[in-house]
């Protein structure tokens, strides 16, 4: 057996499985399953799978999900992987994401989100709609979740590194749709991660029931009424699973299970009363362990929930209106854009107005940020707001690397493109310079209109952005999608790749 697992985990196991023990057992001494989820918000699953060259086939639950051979392709040192087109994840942690019933123009909560491979499928969902916060208590964790979030281009979202009690006092009871992916004592994952059975050992279900009883107590408060809130995990103990549904189904009445759909055939029902949530077990699917309850809130009881914040909070100030995120107004937006300075404004003129066109403009420092347009409560940790534009420096604009991925080939009046088989392609990732022809440097000037917000305002002459030594700001892409910026001066790009980022 590649992992040793703890003989009380084995007991407890051919307990629960009865006659399937022995199936369960025999799957431990398998490979583990390796998926990647294309991100449909920049690519069709039809033409990514068209220009493909991986051996994949599909996942049945997730209509974008794949698995793939790790022997025979290496995913994460293709160029379309740091384009962004798609994710690794675990086949089965595709779950969770793919049954909240998200819709353009949620507001949605991520409560436990790092590294990011659920708040990216949420995010592609919401279509460039609504917003999207994402947190993890753990501030460390949640750079990886800021990096996947930017590297997926999305800029209607926020991060955040707070706990739960924090986002409740903050935010209130405003979210349509709330996923909890729970820490857990991570039973499913022992094969993929033999170090989480030997902490088992120490910290079992036991340790994390209460935690999770905590935790969804606080995402419950933040639901409004109508809303959706998924539970999931990746272990196989019922005290962490179906009694925590049930604890929690009876301390909020107003809220009932709901079904999850579409259901797989290989899907196991939970154990009564929790009979609609649903488990993954590794000897009936080709996934590993995980759980999953969708939860529906049905009635309003806000005054019931301001009691439960009083006590949680007391002395402090509560927010009084139901909804805090608020959208900002034309005016709002207007106005934030009158102090934009003159260095972005001529950035931004060679970017299609549907980039950022009703957003919020916003300088912190010599950070210039694109907003989503709410009213963000104040007082919490934010890693990460909307999409950072760029910096200024010593009165020039550097555009940023998460404004790169959130455009493409025919988004920006500078690119060069190049095929993904080409070698040059591998030496920007890798930092290095890139010698190209000048007929290579596609030149999009068909169509910029005024810039928004100001009728005042000149747009520059076509030739466009402020040159700085002979040089200019070139977008770098690979068949069609962004990769990074450069500056293009004499046949050379002089690579502005993010150092972090980087191909080793």
């Amino acid at each position: 057996m590649a992992v040793t697992l703890p003989a009380l985990f084995l007991e407890r196991m051919q307990e629960q499985l009865g006659s399937d023990f022995e199936k369960f057992l025999e799957e431990y001494r398998k490979d583990s399953f390796c998926g990647l989820r294309v991100n449909t918000g920049r690519i069709p699953v039809s033409e990514f799978l068209a220009r493909s060259s991986f051996d994949l086939r599909p996942v049945p639950w997730t209509e974008n999900g794949f698995y793939y051979d790790p022997a025979r392709d290496d995913v994460t040192r293709h160029p379309y992987y740091f384009a962004g087109l798609y994710y690794v994840q675990e086949p089965s942690a595709m779950l969770p994401a793919s049954r909240l019933p998200v819709e353009p123009g949620n507001l949605v909560l991520d409560l436990c989100a790092a590294p990011g491979g659920k708040s990216t499928e949420l995010a592609s969902r919401l279509r460039g709609k609504g917003i999207l916060v994402a947190n993890d208590v753990s501030a460390t964790r949640a750079k990886a979740l800021v990096k996947n979030l930017s590297l997926w281009g999305i800029s209607n979202c926020c991060v955040t590194a707070e706990t739960p009690e924090k986002l409740l006092q903050s935010f209130g009871c405003c979210f349509d749709r709330i996923l909890v992916d729970a820490p857990c004592s991570g039973e499913g994952m022992f094969r993929r991660d033999a170090s989480l059975a030997k902490s088992w050992e120490q910290r079992g279900p036991g340790a994390y029931a209460p935690l999770q009883k905590k935790i969804l107590a606080c995402a419950v408060q933040m639901l409004r009424p109508g809303g959706f809130l998924l539970y999931s995990t990746c272990t196989f103990s019922e005290e962490e699973d179906e009694q925590v549904v049930c604890s929690i189904l009876e301390e909020y009445p107003d809220l009932e299970s709901a079904d999850l759909e579409p259901y797989y055939e290989g899907f196991a029902c939970g154990a009564f009363p929790a009979q609609k949530s649903v488990r993954v077990w590794p000897h009936r699917m080709e996934g590993e362990g995980h759980f999953l309850a969708l939860f529906h809130k049905t009635s309003d009881n806000a005054s019931r929930y301001d009691g439960l914040r009083k006590e949680a909070f007391p002395g402090k100030r509560l927010q009084s209106e139901n909804h805090v995120l608020g959208e900002a107004d034309g005016r709002e937006i207007e106005k934030s854009w009158q102090n934009a300075p003159a260095e972005v404004r001529t950035f931004l003129s060679h970017i299609p107005a549907q980039v950022w066109n009703g957003k919020l403009f916003e300088q912190k420092g010599n950070q210039c940020y694109l907003l989503p347009p709410y009213h963000l409560p104040s007082g919490l940790r934010f890693l990460c707001t909307g999409l950072l534009l760029g910096t200024l420096k010593k009165g020039r604009f550097e555009p940023s690397q998460p404004l790169a991925m959130a455009l493409g080939a025919s988004l920006f009046d500078f690119v060069l493109d190049l095929p993904s088989d080409d070698l040059r392609v591998v030496k920007y990732l890798k930092g290095e310079t890139v010698e190209f022809d000048p007929a290579e440097l596609c030149q999009n000037q068909t169509r910029r209109g005024d810039f928004i917000h100001d009728p005042e305002y000149v747009q520059p002459p076509r030739a466009g952005i402020r040159k700085e030594k002979n040089s200019e700001w070139v977008l770098v892409c690979t068949d069609g999608f962004a990769l990074g910026w450069g500056r293009a001066a004499d046949g050379r790009i002089k690579n502005k790749y993010n150092p972090g980022w980087r191909m080793q």
